[in-house]
């Protein structure tokens, strides 16, 4: 199997890490059949993080990095929109962009994470045991939006990954997040900010 391959990009404002949920409302004509072709190909596209400009129209640019976006499930929503479901599975590095006929942006990308999604499990360290327990009571809190997701509370990678995705944090510091390739790197960036943010709330 190649090391490249070609994959429609969906630029957002949000940043999405291997295993993390993905709800989307979808209503741009090139989405619309981006998604169409992804479900009757089986295959996923790539979400990006938007740098400059908004999600809707032209895009002035994207991260390099990013993660595809397997749809989970679909359905109509009451407002006529196309709602899906989706899971991060694999992050990647684009190395060309174009924009398609159908304006739709397409990458040549090279893959971070190996076939099958995230990185290797790497074992959470006794000192951030605390960090898995905030997940094991917040994250029930949260509604729906992590229902059907594996907990793995045990894997330092799963772990820095859910709660970068739950922390008031700017954007760019969730991209910079997802681009280390060490988990135990993440969770040393992001113990502070919990203890901050407990801090705060007292």
């Amino acid at each position: 199997m190649s090391d490249t391959c070609e994959l429609p990009l969906f630029p957002l404002n949000t940043v999405l890490f291997p295993r993390g949920p993905l709800p989307l409302r979808i209503f741009e004509p090139r989405y619309v059949d981006m998604v169409k072709r992804c479900m009757r190909e089986g295959s996923c596209f790539g979400v990006v993080l938007v740098q400059g400009g908004g999600e809707t129209g032209p895009v002035a640019g994207y991260s390099d990095i990013g993660t595809t976006a397997p749809i989970v499930d679909f359905n109509l929503l009451p407002d006529g929109l196309l709602g899906l479901t989706c899971r991060g599975e694999r992050r990647f590095r684009v190395l060309r962009r174009w924009r398609a006929a159908d304006q739709l942006n397409m990458g040549e990308v090279e893959w971070i994470d190996p076939a099958g999604g995230a990185a290797p499990t790497v074992s959470l360290p006794g000192e951030h045991r605390h960090l898995a327990d905030l997940l094991r009571k917040v994250l029930p809190e949260l509604g729906g939006i992590y229902e059907g997701i594996e907990p793995r509370l045990d894997d330092a990678e799963w772990v820095g990954a859910r709660l970068v995705e739950i922390l008031p944090i700017n954007l760019a510091d969730k991209q910079r997040c997802l681009e280390l390739l060490d988990p135990l790197e993440r969770l040393e960036l992001i113990s502070p900010l919990i203890r901050r943010a407990g801090e705060e709330t007292d």
